[in-house]
């Protein structure tokens, strides 16, 4: 029996045993045909020199041209660098944090102050970017809470948002403090699922709170960090623009202005479509690089992976 034959079969008799699950899944698979996978058509204008009145077929085929002007162009450095730096900051400080409080909290013991903290650390992911942002910015400003509270150290006054080399670090806190609670939630999930007998056991061998967090908890949890840190690699230069652009001004484009902001300048407000197409195209490729980079050596090395 070929191959072929044999799937063939195993996937009808497989359909009749959950023929309801199929069908559920019909308006996810045609969501996604429809909403995800329909509109990459539209990356082909990459190719071309895009005319709205033309459309994409008639448009003229430029062919590679976008791309290299873009690698030819003074901003291909400053955005990839740019993009680099505040996603490396932001992964190797923001990536721990959820995992960090979500290992506090399990050593919490009394119920009512955990319940405390953890409605605290979720309530910024709730509330609006655009507040979010104007927090921070009125925080900031020259007669800003956090600007005052630094002028007591010798600080100059100026408008922290004013000052390139300070904006990834208030960017890199001001994701944190809103992504922290949130993030670890997953983190405390897994945590419920590892066995209790193990820590009851540890307990008996005289094993210390500390011991049974690195022995017991962390190896627990090392799936689900594993499976999160390869999404992240995966998202690598994906930089969230919203909060960018609403942080953001010209003072600060050599230290701030990142691929997405750059896309979004070039393709809504300069109308560069093609080369804006371009450069989102040569984004989503590295991004895509990197997933399977990290999924590979997440395979080898441990043998957790997304497939």
């Amino acid at each position: 029996m070929s191959k072929p034959t044999s799937f063939k079969r195993r996937f009808i008799r497989d359909f009749r045993m959950n023929k309801y699950l199929y069908l559920m899944m019909i308006p996810v698979v045609a969501y996604y045909l429809i909403f995800h996978y329909g509109p990459m058509y539209g990356a082909v204008i990459a190719f071309k020199d895009f005319s709205p009145i033309k459309g994409i077929l008639g448009s003229d085929w430029v062919g590679l041209k976008h791309f290299e002007d873009f690698f030819g162009s003074y901003y291909f450095l400053r955005v990839l660098k740019n993009t680099i730096m505040i996603s490396l900051y932001t992964l190797v400080f923001e990536f721990p944090a959820p995992i960090l409080l979500a290992l506090l909290i399990n050593e919490v013991r009394r119920r009512h102050f955990k319940r405390v903290v953890q409605t605290i650390t979720y309530m910024p992911y709730f509330i609006s970017l655009v507040v979010i942002c104007g927090i921070i910015t009125d925080f900031t400003n020259a007669d800003g809470l956090i600007n005052r509270l630094f002028m007591q150290f010798g600080y100059d006054g100026q408008a922290m948002l004013q000052k390139p080399e300070l904006f990834r670090p208030i960017y890199v806190l001001s994701e944190i403090w809103q992504r922290i609670g949130w993030e670890s939630i997953i983190y405390i999930a897994a945590l419920m699922s590892i066995d209790l007998e193990q820590y009851e056991a540890a307990r008996m061998d005289g094993a210390s709170r500390f011991k049974q967090m690195f022995y017991i908890t962390l190896p627990g949890l090392l799936p689900v960090i594993t499976i999160m840190f390869i999404l992240r690699i995966g998202n690598l230069l994906n930089v969230g623009f919203e909060k960018i652009i609403l942080l953001y001004n010209p003072v600060t484009y050599e230290t701030a202005d990142v691929i997405s902001t750059f896309v979004y300048r070039k393709g809504l407000l300069e109308f560069g479509w093609s080369y804006s197409s371009a450069v989102g195209l040569f984004n989503s490729l590295i991004n895509l690089a990197l997933l399977i980079t990290a999924n590979y050596i997440s395979r080898k090395v441990n043998e957790n992976s997304l497939w």
